[in-house]
């Protein structure tokens, strides 16, 4: 043992290295705790150590590279090392273990490939764990992440989607409960929190999503019919954007419509695509929706021959075999916004695919068409003890409901004033019978 002396002359600097392996130079400074020393290799390297025993094994940790440390903060160091080595940790084995530790980024795609994998929900899952939370804090150990950071993140994506900044809260907790469970956590620092503890300036509840409310009015409705398929659009995307205002159906089921689910004049939506009631739902065919697809097919089977690709009978293929996708519509409507005659009506701003169902929907009231026959032509499920008792499929008053709204549609369109007597109705029927 000796003093242990920093500095140029110091025994530190003075000290040769070994021929071969290693030497050990341990400190008998007053200062010094029992098993510091500096460890001196063949190569000439230099490092303050720290011997000890734990549990009765006897152990060796390096604390740093001479002269990047200083003789004293290394003094300091192991000094506070042996404090928590009488109190049971083992300073050793716990870098081991911080060095095994996965980060966030690490963890985020085990759990996703463990619990997101083969769920229907499984893009929209990855989009908020790879696209939210991974470039925030991705670079974080596991265990360093703490409440704050998650919130902050939480927090930046409320401004502007609260539903989505809901859905990240909840996958981010899902995904730290996991860490809790393989042990990379003692607790998960989410455990409680509560969507009202996410603040957001000029939002009382940011979390809780605005329930959107906009519809088109009938100038919007008159130059989209007019100019939605001269406005750049693509044909097969213009048509299927009338299809969602003459059906009042989910813009996605209507861009994914196949061929073999239409019989004569009913479309019948399998239950495999409708991700919401995992029902079937049957929608009459009005002449308008059979002309618009009269005129999806003549489209059809001219890209095709143009291609020379068969088609797999998607009636509004965007690429060769594949339908149009939901989020292909959102972007072609906000691209021709203008050609299409879209106003920016506050706080919605300009309309989407999905205001051109809720415009059906309001037109439906406005044709005086009941509630629930109204919710049941757009797809809506009944609920509760009707839903138990009521079993009835009321195909009729649909179809009579979806005839009333195309006449309705097109008193907009051609400017005939919008007032529907119920004797409509019934000439309606009557000319439909002696067709």
């Amino acid at each position: 043992m000796a003093k242990l002396t920093d500095g140029k002359n110091g025994i530190i600097a003075k000290e040769a290295a070994p021929e071969h392996g290693q030497r050990f130079i341990y400190d008998d400074h007053r200062d010094a705790p029992r098993g510091f020393g500096l460890r001196i290799t063949s190569a000439g390297g230099k490092a303050f150590i720290l011997s000890y025993t734990v549990d009765g094994r006897k152990r060796r940790m390096t604390i740093g590279d001479w002269p990047t440390w200083t003789l004293e903060a290394a003094r300091i160091e192991a000094r506070e090392l042996v404090l928590k080595i009488s109190s049971g940790a083992d300073p050793l084995e716990h870098t081991r273990r911080r060095k095994s530790e996965p980060l966030v980024r690490d963890l985020a795609v085990e759990w996703l490939e463990m619990h997101a994998t083969g769920l229907k929900s499984e893009r929209a899952i990855r989009g908020y764990i790879i696209n939210d939370l991974v470039p925030a804090i991705g670079r974080l150990k596991v265990s360093d992440v703490r409440r704050r950071d998650v919130i902050e993140v939480v927090e930046a994506k409320a401004e502007h989607t609260p539903r989505a900044a809901a859905q990240l809260l909840l996958y981010a907790r899902r995904m730290l409960d996991y860490a809790t469970d393989r042990d990379y956590l003692p607790a998960n620092p989410l455990a409680g929190l509560k969507p009202s503890s996410i603040k957001v300036k000029g939002r009382r509840d940011p979390l809780k999503p605005v329930m959107r409310t906009r519809v088109l009015d009938d100038d919007e409705v008159r130059v989209f019919w007019r100019n939605v398929e001269t406005s750049g659009l693509h044909r097969l995307t213009a048509l299927a954007l009338k299809l969602v205002l003459v059906t009042g159906q989910r813009p996605g089921e209507v861009a994914g419509m196949h061929i073999d689910e239409i019989e004569g004049r009913i479309w019948t939506i399998p239950a495999s695509r409708r991700g919401k009631t995992q029902t079937a739902h049957t929608v009459y065919l009005t002449d308008t929706a059979l002309g618009i697809l009269e005129c999806a097919r003549s489209e059809l089977d001219r890209l095709q021959e143009r291609r020379n690709v068969a088609s797999k009978g998607y009636l509004f293929e965007a690429r060769p075999k594949r339908p149009i996708t939901n989020a292909a519509l959102c972007r072609a409507v906000d691209r021709q916004s203008e050609a299409l005659g879209a106003k920016d009506v506050l706080p919605w701003g300009r309309w989407t695919p999905h205001d051109l169902r809720r415009t059906m929907r309001t037109g439906l009231s406005a044709c005086k068409v009941r509630p629930d026959i109204a919710e049941l032509t757009i797809g809506h499920v009944k609920t509760g003890m009707v839903a138990v008792y009521d079993q009835h499929s009321f195909e009729d008053e649909q179809r009579e409901a979806l005839i009333v709204w195309e006449n309705r549609l097109f008193g907009v369109v051609e400017g005939r004033g919008l007032a529907l007597e119920p004797k409509n109705v019934v000439l309606l029927r009557e000319k439909r019978t002696n067709a």
